[in-house]
């Protein structure tokens, strides 16, 4: 799996641009079989940073309706990425 596999696209949120300014923690949509060690390389890789800790969660699909038509959203995964002091945060979250 290639880094761009496992890093699928930043997560741009009120949530994710606090927690970057304040914490130094990234947050990204991921592979859903991307683990920790796999996220790390990538976003080192990518970024060309130190990472100290990364947490990932699962998001369960949502109940969507359209009319008498219902379906689930699909399952996805998210990671939050914690910097090491002294390394610069990439500035991809502009707003």
């Amino acid at each position: 799996m290639t880094i761009y596999q496992v890093i699928r696209r930043p997560i741009i949120t009120e949530k994710g641009v606090q927690k970057k300014e304040a914490e130094r923690t990234l947050c990204f949509e991921v592979a859903p079989e991307a683990n920790k060690t796999q996220i790390r390389a990538a976003v080192e890789k990518l970024f060309k940073v130190k990472v100290e800790s990364v947490r990932t969660l699962h998001n369960v699909g949502k109940l969507r309706r359209r009319g008498r038509f219902s379906g689930y959203r699909p399952n996805w995964k998210k990671a939050y990425v914690k910097l090491q002091p002294g390394q610069k945060v990439p500035e991809f979250a502009e707003i």
